[in-house]
């Protein structure tokens, strides 16, 4: 009787396990997937209708996105290969589109780039990166690969 509670048990705390795991990979959690065509079709429209009208609608930015505005603040800069997107890891990315530079970015520093946390979920931010990402020549997507990979490593 108790061998039958205990495998009960166990199978119980596996079933629990497996459907968690699965729930976390369903929910887009460690997604970020340019060769996803579905991840990849949901980001593009997410970005056409929170990104383009800043980043552009070939991700090529404002003019002159590395001079200052009269401002003080920089112009939104390029997200496909002519830019430093891919300079940063998937982790970085999604937490400035999620919560803002502020935490990536030198004291001080002001951006008009909102947070858009309040207004997309974590599964609409990583398709939009999945979407970037995936415009990027194989060359850069590579290399992007291993400064994921080294970012990961670091922990």
């Amino acid at each position: 009787m108790q061998r039958r509670r205990l495998a009960l048990a166990i199978t119980g705390i596996a079933v629990f396990v497996a459907i968690g795991y699965w729930l976390l990979r369903a929910d887009g959690q460690d997604s970020i997937d340019p060769s996803d065509p579905a991840l990849v079709a949901r980001g593009q429209v997410v970005y056409d209708q929170h990104c383009a009208s800043c980043h552009g609608r070939t991700l090529e930015g404002q003019p002159n996105w590395r001079s200052r505005l009269p401002n003080g603040r920089l112009p939104a800069p390029p997200h496909d290969a002519s830019g430093h997107t891919w300079h940063h890891p998937d982790a970085v990315l999604f937490e400035i589109t999620r919560d803002g530079i502020q935490r990536h970015a030198p004291a001080g520093y002001q951006s008009d780039m909102p947070a858009f946390g309040g207004t997309l979920g974590d599964r609409e931010i990583r398709a939009v990166l999945s979407y970037i990402k995936s415009t990027w020549p194989t060359d850069i997507r590579q290399r992007h690969d291993v400064l994921n990979r080294n970012a990961r490593s670091r922990g």
